[in-house]
């Protein structure tokens, strides 16, 4: 089963491992609120990064939510509420 909750730094190790890290973003700092596009990230690193977070977590992640999660915050807060619903329905 995963885990209780998916948090800032499994997205940063998930966004390194499929995408690598963009020349000059520190995501080390304070990204919570910065948009993955001034983050290096386009849409196919989230796509990849979104297919590894559906997997490894038996999750499926809703597509209009994602349209509208173009921050770590929001993606964080989106994955968060897929793992507690799949809990939830166990």
């Amino acid at each position: 089963m995963g885990q209780e909750r998916f948090e800032l730094a499994d997205l940063v190790r998930l966004l390194r491992e499929c995408a690598g890290e963009a020349e000059g973003a520190d995501l080390d700092g304070d990204i919570l609120d910065a948009s993955f596009g001034d983050l290096g990230y386009d849409s196919l690193a989230m796509l990849e990064t979104t297919g590894r977070v559906e997997r490894d977590h038996a999750v499926v992640l809703d597509e209009e939510e994602l349209d509208e999660a173009y921050t770590p915050r929001r993606y964080l807060d989106m994955v968060n509420r897929a793992l507690a619903a799949s809990r939830a329905a166990v």
